[in-house]
């Protein structure tokens, strides 16, 4: 018997996948690779990603199918590919993207969400384009801060793999986990199913041409932040902390975990928040519930720019809490302190730039 092409399509036509419940044929599932040596045939079928749950009983389905409906005794090979591309390399990673700016604190509760979703904002509004990435994987606030708590994240196909489309609010695109979790349940994630997530959030996502791509990582040092510094090479860091002493000394291991010699990231500055309580009736006011000037004489001790002091103003809770952060608003104190803050990590991201190499990624030990 004469084996030909044809022959070998119209036996794999028969066969469906169940994923979408087209033939193999129909859809595109045959890889061009169909070779025909007397009556031994070769082919790959190309499955939407591997492993894919479908794959062994179709290799067997499409087996039987060239045995049936061409002749018993040909031999078959059957390969699996996915149809998805490889991801880009590491050093590949985000390649449009002019800047990446970790926003970080050594604990929790001193207002690192707000000062990254605002200083996100200010920095569009000042005509960058800019994208926030919500890295604070177990306890995601960004989209409660954008009032995107419901939005429905879809893929598209570029250049031969599926890429998570960011949302788009303010000027700003963002992603968080929080748009693929229950929003009401907690995440009981172990490290590594976490850190996975993080980097599917990172690689396979269109983040398109950016100058500066914020990171809200979580508080405190962990598997996170190892899973950052292993897979994008971050331009520089923002330490923010309430001017408590308790606060800094968790700050100061913020500074040397971005200053470690294995690490070297550099430290764009400090952000001072919760720095005095100005109620709005006596706006002339400053009252230092925490302490003064506490992460400005730590700026001065560590040898590092102190970026910005952020009041406590009303005005900045609620603004959050309606998905509508103070830095859209014109004219307050408070929205004057965040764009402060946006242009002064610009000067100080500009001039890392200028007298520093770029930051390599950390190398995995192994």
């Amino acid at each position: 018997m004469q084996l030909y092409p044809k022959l070998i399509l119209d036996a794999l036509a028969q066969v469906r996948y169940p994923g979408t419940g087209k033939n193999l044929v129909e859809a595109n599932m045959v890889e061009d690779d169909l070779r025909i040596d007397g009556m031994k045939v070769s082919f790959s079928l190309l499955f939407p990603k591997l492993p894919d749950p479908f794959q062994k009983s179709v290799e067997k389905a499409a087996e039987a199918a060239i045995h049936t409906y061409v002749d018993k005794s040909v031999e078959v090979t059957v390969k699996a590919k996915s149809q998805m591309a490889a991801p880009p390399e590491p050093d590949k990673l985000l390649a449009g993207v002019k800047n990446i700016v970790a926003v970080s604190s050594g604990k929790g509760g001193v207002g690192k969400s707000t000062v990254a979703a605002n200083l996100a904002v200010a920095l569009a509004r000042a005509g960058y384009k800019v994208g926030l990435l919500d890295a604070d994987i177990f306890g995601p606030s960004v989209p409660k801060m954008f009032h995107l708590e419901h939005e429905q994240i879809f893929a598209i196909d570029k250049d031969g793999r599926q890429l998570i489309v960011p949302a788009e609010k303010y000027g700003v695109r963002i992603l968080s986990i929080g748009f693929f979790v229950n929003p009401t349940t907690a995440t009981l994630w172990r490290g590594g199913m976490a850190s996975n997530a993080l980097k599917q959030l990172i690689s396979d996502a269109d983040w398109g041409e950016l100058d500066y791509l914020i990171l809200d990582t979580p508080p405190g040092t962990s598997d996170i932040h190892l899973t950052l510094l292993q897979t994008l090479a971050i331009t520089g860091a923002v330490i923010v902390s309430t001017p408590q002493q308790v606060a800094l000394a968790d700050a100061r291991k913020g500074i040397d975990m971005y200053q470690n010699e294995k690490v070297g990231v550099p430290i764009l500055g400090l952000v001072e928040n919760m720095a005095w309580f100005t109620p709005a009736e006596l706006p002339e006011n400053r009252y230092f519930l925490f302490g003064r000037d506490g992460v400005k004489h730590l700026a001065e001790e560590m040898q590092v720019p102190l970026l910005a002091q952020i009041p406590i103003v009303e005005s900045i809770c609620d603004s959050g809490d309606k998905g509508e952060p103070v830095a859209l608003h014109a004219g307050s104190p408070d929205t004057l302190a965040f764009q402060a803050l946006a242009a002064a990590v610009v000067e100080e991201t500009e001039r890392r730039n200028r007298e520093l190499a770029p930051t390599e990624i950390v190398k995995v030990s192994k």
